[in-house]
Parts: C-alpha cells; sequence; structure tokens
C-alpha cells in the first residue's frame, strides 16, 4: 500500500511541496498517495486539492483543523508547512496520534519548541524528519564532495559569505507574519539563512562559539489593518562562526547600505577555493567555480559530472532516486521512503536543531553582545533572546 501523506499548511512554501508529491506520483505512482490537505484557510486547501485530483485522478479530503484530519483519516507521515510558531504545536499533535512528520525549516521556533517535537517523536516511536532542499542539490553534494571526499582544496581553513545592497523602506508594504518575531522566530538569518545555517554544518560540520552582531539599522514599519507597525526583523548582521573542525567564516548581510552593492561568496582551503557567484543563502551554485593554487580553474558543470561519475549506483540510487535533482522532490521522497523502509531520514530533527541553532547562536550573541557557545545554544542553556518567544507561544 502507498504512504498515506497529508500536508498541513497550504500557502507559500507548501505548493513547492505539493508539486514535489504530484512528481513522486508520476515517477513512482505506488511509493505515496497524498489523502488530506488542511489549511485554517480553507480555500487554499481547496485549490491544492483539486490541483492533486487533476494530476492523480484522486482528491484528497480537505481539513481547515489539524485535529479533525487526524481524527478522520488514517495517515503514515504528515509534511507541516505551517508558519514557523505552529510547527511544533502540529507536529506533536501529529506525533501522538502515531503519524511521521516532516516539518519544513526551521523546524521549531525556538530551541525549546525544537526539543519538544523531538521529545515526541521519541516517545512516539515516529520520524520527525527536517524539510532541508539546498544540501541535497546536485552542487551542494558536489562542494562536500570535493571539500570532505576528495579533500581538492586541502585543508578547509575559512570562508566569507557577504552581501550588501539597500533596500527603500515601504511603510505601505503589507504586513505578513514573518515580520512578527512570535510568529516567524527571527528575520531572515532564521528564515533564508536557515538554509545556509545547515549547508555550514554539511561542508564544515558543528561550530564552536559564534560572536555577532544583529541589527536594524532602518526603521522598518509596514501597514497591517490601515495601521503602521514595526516590522520586527534585522536589515543587518555580521557573524564570525568558529568551527570545532578549525574553520572560521565571516558571514554578513545588509540592506541597509545605499550607494554601492556587492555579493562575495568564497570558500579557502589550503590547496585554493571554492568561488561561488550565488547568494549568501543558497550556495554552492552552479556557477561555481574551483581555483587552485597555481591558478588552474574547475568548474562547477566539469565538478559534478565528476561527482556523479564516483557515485557508486547505490548511493545514485539513494540521492536521485529516479533521476531527481530537486531539492524538495527529494526530501519529500527520503521522508517517504524512509516510512515505507523504517529507517532514519537523512536530515531528521536532531540535525534541524543542530542547523537552526547557528542561527539561534548569532541572534543570542547579538543579544548577548559577546561569543556564545554554540553547545550552550543547543542545549538550551543560553535563551535570552527566545524566551519571549517562549513565553508568547506558551513553551
Amino acid at each position: 500500500m502507498s504512504v498515506q501523506i497529508a500536508i498541513i499548511g497550504c500557502g507559500g512554501m507548501a505548493g513547492g511541496h505539493l508539486n514535489a508529491y504530484l512528481k513522486i506520483h508520476e515517477v513512482a505512482p505506488e511509493k505515496a498517495e497524498l489523502v488530506a490537505v488542511c489549511d485554517p484557510v480553507k480555500e487554499r486547501a481547496e485549490e491544492f486539492a483539486n490541483r492533486a485530483k487533476e494530476k492523480t485522478g484522486k482528491r484528497p479530503g480537505v481539513y481547515d483543523d489539524t485535529d479533525k484530519m487526524l481524527a478522520n483519516e488514517d495517515l503514515d507521515g504528515a509534511n507541516i508547512c505551517t508558519p514557523h510558531a505552529f510547527h511544533h504545536v502540529n507536529a506533536i499533535k501529529c506525533l501522538n496520534a502515531g503519524v511521521n512528520v516532516i516539518v519544513e525549516k526551521p523546524i521549531g521556533i525556538t530551541v525549546k519548541a525544537t526539543q519538544a517535537i523531538i521529545q515526541a517523536a521519541e516517545a512516539n516511536g515516529k520520524i520527525a524528519a527536517t524539510a532541508e532542499n539546498i544540501r541535497r542539490m546536485p552542487s551542494r553534494r558536489t562542494a562536500h564532495w570535493l571539500m570532505n571526499q576528495k579533500q581538492m582544496l586541502g585543508d578547509m581553513t575559512m570562508f566569507f559569505a557577504q552581501h550588501a545592497s539597500y533596500r527603500e523602506p515601504d511603510p505601505e508594504a503589507n504586513w505578513h507574519w514573518r515580520l512578527d518575531l512570535n510568529l516567524g522566530g527571527g528575520g531572515m538569518v532564521m528564515d533564508s539563512g536557515a538554509h545556509y545555517c545547515d549547508t555550514l554544518c554539511y561542508l564544515f560540520g558543528e561550530p564552536d562559539t559564534v560572536y555577532a552582531r544583529v541589527a536594524q539599522l532602518q526603521d522598518l514599519k509596514v501597514t497591517k489593518n490601515g495601521q503602521l507597525i514595526q516590522n520586527e526583523q534585522e536589515d543587518t548582521w555580521t557573524a564570525t562562526i568558529n568551527f570545532k573542525s578549525g574553520t572560521i567564516g565571516t558571514w554578513t548581510c545588509t540592506w541597509a547600505a545605499p550607494g554601492h552593492a556587492f555579493n562575495h561568496v568564497v570558500y579557502y582551503g589550503t590547496e585554493g577555493c571554492l568561488l561561488d557567484d550565488g547568494d549568501i543563502f543558497h550556495g554552492p551554485f552552479d556557477g561555481a567555480k574551483v581555483v587552485l593554487k597555481d591558478g588552474t580553474t574547475y568548474t562547477m558543470e566539469a565538478l559534478k559530472a565528476d561527482y556523479m561519475a564516483d557515485l557508486s549506483k547505490e548511493e545514485k540510487d539513494r540521492l536521485f532516486p529516479h533521476g531527481l535533482t530537486d531539492g524538495v522532490q527529494l526530501e519529500c521522497y527520503d521522508f517517504v521512503d524512509a516510512i515505507e523502509n523504517g529507517r532514519p531520514p537523512e536530515i531528521n530533527a536532531e540535525m534541524g536543531l543542530k542547523a537552526k541553532a547557528v542561527a539561534e547562536a548569532i541572534y543570542e550573541s547579538g543579544v548577548a553582545g559577546q561569543a556564545v557557545n554554540y553547545d550552550d545554544v543547543v542545549s538550551g542553556k543560553i535563551e535570552t533572546y527566545q524566551n519571549p518567544i517562549n513565553e508568547a507561544r506558551g513553551l
């Protein structure tokens, strides 16, 4: 029988997850079936159900309440794409009902919320996976391979991920839940930044200490219900991250820099560098290149071909089943396959916590005005920045 899947939250990124399950149905029709969709705005769930029926011939059940859905559906897994503040709420409900979960990044709104998901998964003997798509893409797999297996760059020593540009404040812009720290958990350090935090852990292992400043340098007001309110997101941060492996990195971003914009991402080893022309959230990109000490240059396209050729058939089938290379499709396929075969997912909730804790360490250091120990953030020992969010969410 196919793995029975539900999507909880049908806005924004959830569309990518819906597309992923429709693609899985196309390449492996018996693998999984989307049997339910749920969103407080029922029209969104109706739209998802209609799209699913158009592609598969079967219309999932439509719900506006997670409890109702769990009471009426026999589910194997739930894909949670709600606003961050409700990740742990829905995940814990599902896990307690015996349903495995994959949760969009950042897995919990705070470390404490994430730990609650992990505890619920352990108590119920179920899978809690983190939906992290970026590391799964071929160029990112290739970067990991050339740094950690092939060691083309020698020993990794440092990296710089830097962006500066200017965004004019727009008080007429509409409010969005991501702009409220009690709903989003943070600004772009936590949001798209969650991808880069996972990439850094994937490439270099766990951090040791983090020192950062996080600021809103411009007055970022937005409009909500006709009233001006404060956008609580940062527009600037700079962080120095020391890894247990010895690598040191600088990750900095600002949208409050008028007059000159630049983007620069480079990873250095003792024998050369990986120069990336992508952004500071999603690299290394397909357009990246390796430049060695003697000036020899390799394109990412050539390196990807070498990486793919180096994989065994078993590895290729595991990492890129049915030739899939889209990260969202791969994370959803991995989740379904983990349920089907009773194995751990590639990126479980614990790994999601470790990636998330990089972002939290940046915020915690910004509040403390000094370097923080990464392990103390992971454990919840340091949570000054997160405390008001935990209180607001009843954690």
